[in-house]
């Protein structure tokens, strides 16, 4: 059997072979101490280097400076491999400030972990190094921050295809907006997540999706893609007046039920009225969308219409436009309906997202969002681990109206 090419450097495989000769390793726990032993004598070489930067003179060169290296002082400081001792050097006049371990800083510990944490939560590269300096009294570059939030890209790329269940019985599809920069313009980014509801009833974001212009072909490269990730088959789709969405999901899944998001059609219509009638007409929507059947929220329609038209006479133009999209919900049981109209979950995601434009008027760039975007999802996701209100129930009527498909 031919020899597999060692994907590491010749100066790489050197440094392991003397690591394994130095230090007699034997296990993992040695390759930790080895680890510990290595990052507090590159922690000693650094601050050396500092202080004969500060004095402008190495050590035992002759020199005129008045001040001088005068001694070590011991300090014990924490990283993410334990407890370590190290030996600060001084100076006579006590003007050596090191950087690599600032005075008074006893933790150097997961910075990159603070660093993300921070990131996940919105604030920008530069009040990230604000906070860790303030904070930890560690010093570090927006660069660095940029480079260390950079290491998320392949995780992303990694989730972002990772293979997906063969059915979802529900599938939410909605948009924030944030404000990027592009080429020194700031324009106005759509993200999309893609959330699903599997056959345990378990909530699970899909995707997340950055794109400016909305059409058919846009939205069917979406849905082929979540059919390359393994997806065969969606019960029931539901998104808001997304261009080009119906037609897209007629082409990828056309066995799919497309429901109009009765939540956004509720918030569109009211942005037609004002805002003393708001009440009185969200009362007279609900009629419609709470009816028991089909027919009844057609005439509840009409009627809504018929009384409002002259103050309001587009506010209900799109029910009776789109009304293809919005019925099929009537022939769901109020269990079923409820899954599908009260989107709790997602509408909690959108606040979580909401709150990185609260911290970042602008993103720089929309890596920078989707980096932002990825974090925050995680941090919202945590405690999804309960399926959905009596998805029992749930589950089983789907069973029966989409038979054969569960």
């Amino acid at each position: 059997m031919a020899r597999r090419k060692s994907d590491l450097s010749e100066g790489k495989q050197n440094i392991i072979a003397a690591l394994l000769q130095e230090y007699d390793i034997q296990t993992a726990d040695d390759i930790q101490d080895a680890l510990k032993d290595l990052l507090g004598g590159t922690i000693q070489s650094m601050m050396e280097a500092e202080l004969d930067n500060h004095l402008g003179y190495e050590a035992y060169e002759r020199t005129s400076n008045s001040n001088a290296r005068n001694g070590k002082k011991p300090k014990s400081i924490r990283s993410k491999y334990g407890e370590m001792n190290i030996q600060v050097p001084q100076d006579r006049d006590s003007s050596f400030e090191p950087q690599v371990v600032r005075k008074r800083q006893k933790d150097i510990s997961h910075i990159d972990d603070k660093i993300i944490a921070m990131y996940a939560k919105g604030l920008s590269t530069r009040q990230i190094s604000e906070q860790i300096e303030d904070i930890y009294g560690f010093d570090v570059s927006e660069g660095m921050i940029s480079d260390v939030t950079n290491k998320l890209l392949p995780e992303i790329e990694d989730w972002q295809h990772r293979p997906l269940s063969r059915i979802y019985p529900v599938i939410f599809i909605d948009a924030v907006h944030f404000s990027v920069r592009d080429n020194n313009v700031i324009k106005k980014l759509a993200a999309y997540v893609i959330l699903g509801i599997n056959e345990d009833g378990l909530k699970e974001v899909i995707s997340l999706q950055i794109g400016q212009n909305e059409s058919s072909k846009y939205w069917l490269g979406v849905l082929n893609e979540l059919k390359n990730r393994g997806v065969q088959d969606i019960l029931i789709l539901c998104a808001d007046g997304l261009s080009g969405m119906k037609e897209a999901v007629n082409t990828a899944f056309p066995a799919t039920e497309y429901q109009r998001c009765i939540v956004h059609q509720v918030r569109n219509t009211l942005k037609y009225v004002a805002d003393k009638d708001k009440k009185k007409f969200a009362a007279d929507l609900k009629t419609i969308y709470q009816s028991p059947s089909e027919v009844v929220a057609h005439e509840q329609m009409l009627e809504v219409t018929e009384k409002w038209e002259a103050y309001y006479p587009n506010a209900m133009k799109s029910w009776s436009v789109n009304w293809d999209v919005i019925s099929p919900i009537f022939k769901f049981s109020s269990d079923v309906r409820k899954v599908i109209y009260t989107t709790n979950a997602i509408e909690s995601l959108n606040s979580t997202y909401r709150r990185l434009n609260r911290a970042r008027s602008v993103f720089p760039s929309d890596i920078a969002l989707l980096k932002a975007l990825y974090l925050a999802t995680f941090e919202a996701t945590k405690k999804w681990s309960l399926p959905i209100r009596n998805w029992g129930k749930v589950y089983g009527e789907l069973s029966i109206m989409f038979e054969g498909r569960l």
